[in-house]
């Protein structure tokens, strides 16, 4: 299997809020849009993020065309936590968890968009 690019597909009810959310705080780009759909690449790294508004009639399988809110972590690895989180949390962004160590060094700290989903960024520290 030969990969060539990932993405991650996530149903919202307001697909313009999260990708607003995801340009303005994390430097994404639009790649494309339509209706109901916005495609959202980064400058630095892959995935893509693709956002799908809920209950648009081309999701397949329809059982599970929910939002995409309860449990789901969107989670990236930066270099400087607690820079990012202070230009984050000064922008306006929602904080659900400021920065926080975990015995095993993971750094981390969480930001929610208009649409409740969770926005993590993590830091290895020693």
């Amino acid at each position: 299997m030969n990969i060539i690019q990932t993405a991650i597909s996530l149903n919202v009810p307001d697909v313009a809020a999260s990708a607003s959310f995801a340009k303005t705080h994390f430097g994404f780009e639009e790649a494309m849009s339509a209706e109901g759909f916005v495609s959202l690449q980064h400058p630095d790294s892959p995935p893509n993020i693709i956002f799908l508004e809920t209950g648009l009639s081309t999701f397949r399988p329809q059982e599970i065309s929910g939002s995409a809110g309860e449990g789901t972590l969107v989670v990236f690895v930066v270099d400087d936590i607690d820079r990012e989180f202070a230009r984050i949390s000064d922008a306006g962004a929602r904080v659900i968890t400021p920065p926080e160590t975990e015995p095993w060094g993971e750094r981390y700290c969480q930001f929610a968009d208009p649409n409740g989903l969770v926005w993590q960024l993590v830091q290895w520290v020693a």
